[in-house]
């Protein structure tokens, strides 16, 4: 008997938030121009976007930074403050503040730029809907330089990282250095599958949401160290 075929991909939800009627419209227009890509509302502030995803609870959440009322960096802590909450990808015109950290510590799980390629950023939809991080290398880069600044780890991030296996730090390093699952499983050479159970480990030891965060936490907790490498 063969088997029944699969059905149709499920569609990825996606919530727009920016103060902006012009940029909604255009984000709108790239969004639905992709088969597999849905959007299901639009928000002009923060508080409307959290009311929105809480509603209509999208997959993806396209959040501007820089609106009224409420902005999308807290708009990002308030809705991840709750279990399954959105995706979300943070898209704005500021690359070179204070915008890019405040984010990714909030939750978000990417952050591109709005000079972003339309095909780039249909992608990047799809990356985050898929669990995994994306950063621009502006924004990688910045990442760098600022922990370059940072203080070293206290006795506290010590005694996260001695709660790690020798295999989960060598995932962590990975992680911090940009690679995909299968990059590591590579580089290691072991399989994607032994990678995603380290990975999802790292997780919930660092008590990082994603795996932006986790690229985060490796360069607080010291593994990564900007100057020199793996540490």
């Amino acid at each position: 008997m063969s088997a029944a075929p699969s059905g149709p991909d499920p569609v990825i939800r996606v919530l727009i938030a920016d103060d902006e009627a012009l940029v909604r419209a255009g984000f709108r227009l790239l969004v639905e121009y992709a088969d597999d890509l849905e959007v299901v509302g639009e928000a002009a502030t923060g508080a409307q976007a959290v009311n929105q995803a809480r509603a209509l609870r999208p997959d993806v959440v396209l959040m501007d930074i820089r609106m009224p009322v409420m902005d999308g960096i807290e708009a990002t802590r308030v809705l991840l403050e709750r279990a399954n909450g959105p995706r979300i990808l943070i898209v704005t015109t500021f690359d070179d503040d204070e915008h890019v950290f405040a984010a990714l510590r909030s939750g978000a799980s990417g952050f591109v730029l709005k000079d972003t390629p339309p095909e780039q950023l249909i992608e990047a939809i799809r990356i985050v809907a898929a669990g995994e991080a994306l950063l621009t290398p502006s924004v990688t880069r910045r990442l760098i330089a600022e922990f370059a600044r940072a203080p070293r780890p206290d006795a506290a991030d010590a005694a996260l990282l001695a709660g790690l296996t020798d295999r989960e730090r060598e995932v962590l390093v990975q992680a911090g250095a940009g690679l995909s699952n299968a990059e590591i499983a590579a580089a290691l050479h072991v399989s994607v599958a032994t990678v995603k159970t380290h990975v999802s480990r790292l997780l919930t030891k660092l008590g990082a949401r994603d795996r932006a965060q986790l690229v985060v936490a490796c360069y607080e907790l010291g593994v990564v160290s900007p100057r020199s490498g793996p540490a």
